[in-house]
Order: C-alpha cells, then sequence, then structure tokens
C-alpha cells in the first residue's frame, strides 16, 4: 500500500504542469523563471507574500520561513490573527487576503498563491488585486485543469491529481525544491540577476 503511494507520489511531481501566461513551459525553465521573479522582487525592494488556507497555509508559512532563513529574501504570509480575523469578520473570508493587499501590496512585490483545488475564493481575489496592482503572481494549484486559480498567475504549477494528500505534498516538494536549488544564494547582489523580460 505505501508503496503504491510512493509511485503516486513520485508520478504526481513528474506530470507538474508549468505554464506562464502564454505558454507550456518545463520544470526547469519554471524553476529559473520563479528564481528570476525572486531576485527581482529583492532587487526592487519588493516584498514576496505567500498565501494559503489550511494545509496550504502551512505549506506557505513553511516556504516564507526558508525565503528568509535561507536565501534572505523578505516575505510575509499576512496571517497575523487579529488582522486576519477582523478583515474576515467585517468583509467575508473570501476578501480576507485581498482586503490586505489592497493596502500592503506594492507593483514590486511578488505574490505566491496557493490552494489545492484552486477555487478559493479569498485566494482568487488576492491574485486578482495582485493583477490589478501590477504585481507578479505564481500560483500553485491542483485538481481540475481549468480551475480559476490556475488562470491567474504569470507563472502556474498544477497536479493533476484529485488527492488533497499528494496535492498538498507536491506543492511543499516543490516549493521546497526552489530553496533547495538556489540555497547557495546567500548574499543577493543586483549583478546575479537574470533578465526576464523575454520571458
Amino acid at each position: 500500500m505505501i508503496y503504491k503511494r510512493l509511485e503516486e507520489f513520485k508520478n504526481i511531481i513528474l506530470d507538474t504542469t508549468c505554464t506562464t501566461e502564454r505558454d507550456l513551459i518545463d520544470i526547469d525553465q519554471s524553476f529559473s523563471l520563479f528564481k528570476n521573479y525572486l531576485l527581482q522582487t529583492k532587487k526592487n525592494d519588493g516584498l514576496t507574500y505567500i498565501i494559503g488556507n489550511g494545509g496550504s497555509a502551512g505549506i506557505a508559512s513553511h516556504f516564507c520561513n526558508d525565503l528568509v532563513k535561507a536565501l534572505k529574501i523578505p516575505a510575509s504570509t499576512l496571517v497575523d490573527t487579529n488582522v486576519l480575523t477582523c478583515l474576515a469578520n467585517d468583509f467575508g473570508y473570501e476578501k480576507c487576503y485581498s482586503e490586505a493587499l489592497k493596502i500592503n501590496l506594492k507593483k514590486q512585490d511578488l505574490l505566491v498563491a496557493i490552494s489545492s483545488s484552486g477555487n478559493s475564493l479569498n485566494i482568487i481575489n488576492a491574485c486578482k488585486v495582485a493583477k490589478e496592482k501590477g504585481a507578479k503572481v505564481i500560483t500553485f494549484s491542483g485538481f481540475d485543469s481549468v480551475n480559476p486559480l490556475r488562470q491567474l498567475g504569470d507563472l502556474n504549477f498544477w497536479l493533476g491529481r484529485i488527492d488533497y494528500g499528494l496535492v498538498e505534498m507536491g506543492h511543499l516538494f516543490l516549493l521546497h525544491s526552489v530553496i533547495d536549488l538556489f540555497e547557495k544564494i546567500k548574499n543577493i547582489k543586483k549583478s546575479d540577476l537574470v533578465s526576464i523580460k523575454n520571458v
């Protein structure tokens, strides 16, 4: 049983589909683009926001920790319980992130949005605010290939399974791989940047 599950996990990672707004790209290109977005955000004195719900919120928090500690990239999950519950109470949970981003997000910032189903309204609304402000958006989703979240990113990672456990662990694996592949970048300088204007 466990070996079958491990095989399923291996396959969901191998089958990861990555897209930009226009094109299907391979996993190496997607990681390079992700790296460039992170570096560009740091260069421009921007902040990387990472958001999710439930298990995805835990993944967001883990990735935030790693960005700050390992890569020295400023990051935030927007999860202050007082602020989050205030906004959810006053505007509805579907706007708990978007209302905060309306105030906090700048054009030079980056939003990483995680939702297993790709249907979470608060995550979708947050991405729409980011797009309106001209900030870059990276999405992680699963389940249906035409889920709404996958349509909103400048870069999108999609895992094609209807299985919360596999999709969540797949998202965590991919985000951890970003850190693992680029952890040697301890002191990021402007000269380290790779141009992303033609991507």
